[in-house]
């Protein structure tokens, strides 16, 4: 997986090995997911957890491998801000 982002002079890429996303959100602070639920809407809101995130993760990991090259999140906002994740 590739995760890219730009904004203004601003430039982040990182390849995560896909054997290793999954480790990535166990090592997630709780923190970090309670302010994603900040955004979105009750009752949704409750879903936005660490056991929720490992769940989707190791449902789909074998559709990751089988699809690498395939662009899951592409954004370009009007004042030039980049995000795109490539599995």
């Amino acid at each position: 997986m590739k995760i890219r982002i730009r904004s203004g002079n601003f430039k982040f890429f990182l390849p995560v090995p896909t054997a290793l996303a999954g480790a990535a959100i166990k090592v997630m602070p709780q923190e970090a997911f309670r302010a994603m639920s900040k955004d979105i809407p009750p009752p949704y809101d409750q879903l936005i957890c660490k056991e929720t995130f490992l769940l989707i993760y190791e449902t789909c990991r074998e559709i990751f491998i089988e699809n690498k090259g395939l662009e899951i999140v592409h954004v370009e906002a009007a004042d030039g801000t980049f995000v795109s994740i490539v599995l």
